[in-house]
């Protein structure tokens, strides 16, 4: 029998929603379904659910005609749920590990209606705080259950619904549903407190309630925050229908209505300032309607001034009050950032110099013709922004493309590239003046958005390895990471290209901003699209590849938390089980550029180290067969459809040490080594084209290649340089 229905509403949550699914369904406790409803979203969401109803019978997916809001999604799984206890977790939110157990233990042993868990707010910079549960109930709650009046200070609890497993008897019993609106939570939470027989509390932190850095309704401004007043109005009027039964409640609840309302008006994410005086004379209109005739019991201090100016209508003090608050904060913040005298180096006197350059320029007009490409740190011409600066060269011709790269890489620059070298005053001044900034990581922190000006992020690979805010989760790979100062970046770009709708949802939540995601492919795999077989003869000849001959490109990721870290690979072994007809063409990761290690001089002939080629794109087309463990370039080389092999000899310490996105082992795009001998042996076999790699490549590039057409770059430089519409987008 299924005990507990997890019902988990998705509206454009793709990137947490993986995270949400993976936390309810890896638990090990058992006789759980999740039914997810995908509310009509129009990013992957409903992808991703159905993705999870394939493979997990668990699971059920249901998809909504129409966009009808979370509460009404939520009902709509109520309606197909089979549990005797239902449970609303939010599609990005996550329960903490192995939480079930205890919370299967206390449902079978108390049989509550209502059973409120705990829970803590998951910050997007990593951090986290309590809930307010200690609070409520400084002593151990117990297991014993109780009615609301014996125990009223429970209305303190957080009134959402996710932090609340509920007896679907109960809930069918009492015809509870949730109101459509914004603050759907109050309406639906305040009356199953009232009704429940037995309310039990596990003071044991289930839920991970993220405070998303942006998309959330509570970091949003608009006038929908008034639906607060519409969602309360529902609980008074419940208490009038009941009449003097719940007399004795009305007081807490008309406490936590004015908090609640306070809080919505003092977040200044919320209300805009215009909007303000009419919140405020709503909520004193609300304390004349609804004030209990026996009173209520105001909080002390600060809050108890606040409660008493909005009862009595005076707004001006209270935003006076407000305005004085705020002052002092920002005084003492200010007071806290005040930096030291440092000693100035001669280099920092130059960067100083160069910046008060760049300061100047930044006030001469934007150059509407002029846009800037970086790849990987200025390490030269490479990657999708070379890809998208040559169709920007046909198809936008008025456009100046100017490349910012290192002194040691200017040489390789090809002819007829504009470039300015990076360090100099003509690196500042194009930074300071162009109207397109296109690069594959990000520009340099001193760079100031400017308005009018249009910044690309590219990427420069499909993740496997956790990034952005998600390595915080991951410290033994994040090791020096600034994370504010990652935000600041991400909050400069404009664009966000991808290739897929898993590198959308993982960037979406990895880079948490307000950018626009382009989901077109990567440019530069057009390339491997559009090649014809004369092309790939012609790279082979230049890089001395006979036809006949078997070339096998090796490329392994970085380690960060094992520098100078080399998987284990013996060159020999490898030709030899390749046979006379054998190549083997290495590259190494573009971090270890200057770390060349000479090949024994016994395989030269056979082996060529290609670490310094300049374009990866012609190494994946001269090649028969890749070689890689963790690296994005597994994405790439699966448009060619040729054979992969994933050679993973540290799979569970770099999975548990770097932390991963998926398991390549488990969803891998071809034959899987996890050691060398086991590596030699696929060669050996031929299991490296055998059924099982055909059909493994089959899925892997359904679910990650279906974008890449060879026009990436092309629907790149319309949107972004001509400004085109975006293409058609389904609807509802």
């Amino acid at each position: 029998m299924t005990l507990i229905s997890f019902v988990v509403p998705a509206y454009r949550v793709q990137g947490y929603l993986r995270e949400c699914l993976d936390s309810i369904l890896g638990q090990s406790a058992t006789g759980i379904e999740v039914i997810g409803v995908d509310d009509c979203s129009p990013d992957g969401s409903g992808e991703i659910l159905a993705e999870y109803a394939a493979r997990d019978a668990r699971v059920r997916a249901l998809r909504l005609p129409a966009n009808v809001g979370l509460g009404p999604a939520r009902n709509a799984g109520l309606d197909r749920a089979a549990g005797e206890y239902v449970w609303f977790v939010d599609g990005d939110d996550w329960l903490a590990p192995e939480c079930l157990t205890e919370v299967a233990e206390r449902l079978r042993a108390t049989r509550p209606d209502v059973l409120v868990v705990d829970h803590v707010r998951a910050w997007w910079n990593g951090s986290t705080t309590r809930s307010g549960m200690l609070d409520v109930f400084p002593e151990a709650p117990g297991a014993e259950t109780f009615r609301l009046r014996e125990r009223p200070e429970a209305v303190h609890l957080l009134h959402t619904a996710w932090n609340k497993v509920l007896r679907r008897g109960f809930l069918l019993d009492h015809g509870l549903r949730f109101a459509p609106g914004w603050y759907e939570d109050v309406s639906f939470t305040y009356p199953a407190l009232l009704l429940a027989e037995r309310i039990g509390v596990l003071d044991r932190i289930c839920v991970n309630y993220r405070q998303r850095r942006a998309g959330a309704i509570t970091r949003t401004r608009g006038d929908r925050h008034f639906e607060v007043f519409t969602q309360w109005h529902r609980v008074f009027r419940r208490l009038d229908e009941w009449g003097p039964e719940a007399d004795d409640l009305r007081p807490v609840l008309f406490e936590r209505m004015i908090w609640h309302y306070l809080t919505v008006l003092g977040n200044g994410e919320r209300t805009a300032p215009e909007l303000r005086p009419r919140f405020f004379a709503q909520i004193t209109a609300d304390c004349t309607r609804w004030r209990p005739p026996q009173g209520y019991p105001v909080p002390g201090g600060v809050e108890g001034l606040k409660h008493r100016l909005v009862a009595e209508g005076r707004w001006r003090t209270y935003s006076a009050l407000r305005t004085a608050y705020q002052a002092r904060e920002v005084a003492e913040r200010r007071a806290r950032r005040a930096a030291p005298v440092v000693r100035r180096s001669a280099r920092l006197a130059r960067d100083i110099a160069l910046r008060g350059y760049y300061q100047a320029e930044l006030r001469r007009p934007v150059d509407p013709t002029l846009a800037v490409y970086a790849a990987y740190w200025y390490r030269g011409y490479a990657c999708n922004p070379a890809a998208i600066y040559e169709a920007a060269r046909r198809l936008a011709p008025d456009v100046r493309g100017v490349w910012i790269v290192r002194r040691d890489r200017a040489s390789a620059m090809p002819d007829g590239v504009e470039y300015v070298v990076a360090g100099t005053p003509a690196e500042h001044r194009v930074l300071a003046r162009a109207r397109w900034l296109v690069n594959n990581v990000n520009f340099p922190d001193f760079v100031r958005k400017r308005p009018g000006t249009v910044h690309v992020q590219t990427h420069h690979g499909t993740p496997v390895k956790v990034m952005g805010l998600d390595q915080q989760r991951h410290p033994v790979g994040a090791v020096g990471m600034d994370f504010a100062g990652l935000l600041r970046r991400v909050d400069r770009w404009d664009f966000s290209i991808t290739s897929n709708s898993f590198s959308t949802q993982m960037w979406e939540r990895a880079y948490p901003a307000a950018y626009t995601t382009l989901e077109v492919g990567y440019p530069r795999n057009d390339r491997l699209v559009t090649a014809t077989a004369e092309d790939v003869l012609r790279i082979r000849a230049e890089l001395g590849l006979g036809v006949g001959e078997q070339v096998v490109l090796y490329a392994p990721t970085h380690r960060e938390h094992l520098p100078g870290y080399r998987p284990p690979f013996d060159p020999d072994r490898v030709l030899a089980a390749l046979g006379p007809t054998g190549r083997l063409l290495m590259r190494s990761h573009y971090f270890h550029d200057r770390e060349r290690r000479a090949l024994r001089a016994v395989t030269r002939e056979r082996v060529r180290d290609v670490s310094g080629h300049p374009r990866v794109e012609d190494l994946y087309l001269a090649a028969d067969v890749l070689v890689t463990d963790y690296s994005s370039a597994m994405f790439d080389y699966a448009v060619l459809d040729r054979p992969i092999v994933v050679y993973a000899p540290d799979w569970e310490a770099y999975r548990l040490a770097r932390g991963v996105y998926f398991d390549v082992t488990a969803e891998p795009p071809g034959a899987v080594a996890t050691d060398l001998d086991a590596l030699l042996d696929v060669f050996r076999s031929g299991a490296v084209r055998g059924p099982e790699a055909e059909e493994a490549r089959r899925r892997f590039r359904d679910r990650f290649c279906r974008v890449d057409d060879g026009h990436a770059a092309e629907r790149v430089v319309r949107r972004v340089f001509l400004g085109e519409p975006p293409g058609h987008v389904p609807a509802c």
